[in-house]
């Protein structure tokens, strides 16, 4: 395999499931604190990406229901699997822990794990989205 030199490849943006459009913006925007850089619908289906300011990844939350070639009886196992919350996730990280975590309580977030001191150096905090996808948070 060739590398080619000089190739300044990024992460743009990844995806993760969402269940509910409006709960899942709910979230990302006014919890979180992200912008939406777009909210795009197709009939009753919404794609929404958002990411936190001044950077440039994103996250795109998706409909599930909207992968082509699915059937019916995947689309059931896919929703099983979103609501267990132990296939889809993201790690983010954030300078004050502990101020997110208790504005993640105040808003009623499905906390995971408090913030703990991992014994591999990081300190950090998990908690579950609208559509129970895992989000870690750890101490910048």
């Amino acid at each position: 395999m060739t590398s080619v030199s000089g190739m300044d490849i990024t992460i743009h943006s990844s995806l993760l499931p969402q269940t509910d459009p409006d709960a899942s913006l709910a979230f990302y925007r006014d919890v979180l604190g992200f912008e939406v850089r777009l909210d795009v619908g197709y009939g009753d289906l919404r794609w929404i990406t958002v990411g936190p300011a001044g950077q440039n990844t994103a996250i795109v939350l998706y409909p599930p229901s909207a992968s082509p070639g699915l059937t019916d009886a995947e689309k059931d196992t896919v929703a099983e699997i979103i609501a267990k919350g132990s296939l889809f996730g993201v790690n983010l990280a954030v300078d004050d822990l502990d101020a997110l975590f208790a504005t993640l309580v105040d808003a009623g977030a499905e906390i995971v794990q408090e913030p703990i001191d991992q014994d591999y150096g990081l300190r950090d905090c998990a908690i579950r989205d609208p559509a129970g996808n895992l989000i870690r948070i750890q101490q910048r």
